[in-house]
């Protein structure tokens, strides 16, 4: 008989580069529903009284954005993104983190040139 183990995301989010990966790979999915889980998953890992705190809201309220049932404001997403030290990014759809960077590589370089 096999035994399988329950696993919970935020035993695993440990660093910030972890969290911030995690997120991102949520966002990948465009699915609003993934994204608050992920949020909850994030902020049980760094204690929700202390992200609530950060971000301005009632430590109950953010359990009930973040609930199954719930919906969060963007002003509440916002908040707690703010309170884990992360921002929003926007990218073209179609281009990748790493094409982007590399084009805006290429741009700067570009202009040091022209600017010599």
């Amino acid at each position: 008989m096999v035994t399988v183990a329950k696993w919970d995301a935020a035993e695993v989010l440990t660093s910030p580069e972890r969290i911030a990966a995690y997120l991102e790979i949520a966002l990948e999915d465009d699915d609003p529903e993934v994204l608050k889980v992920a949020l909850g998953n994030i902020a049980r890992a760094k204690g929700m009284a202390e992200i609530a705190k950060k971000a301005g809201i009632l430590r109950a309220s953010l359990y009930r954005a973040l609930s199954p049932e719930g919906n969060p404001e963007f002003a509440t997403v916002a908040g707690v993104l703010k309170a884990l030290g992360l921002r929003l990014s926007v990218t073209q759809e179609g281009i990748t983190r790493r094409r982007a960077s590399a084009r805006s590589r290429g741009a700067t370089k570009a202009k040091s040139r022209t600017a010599a």
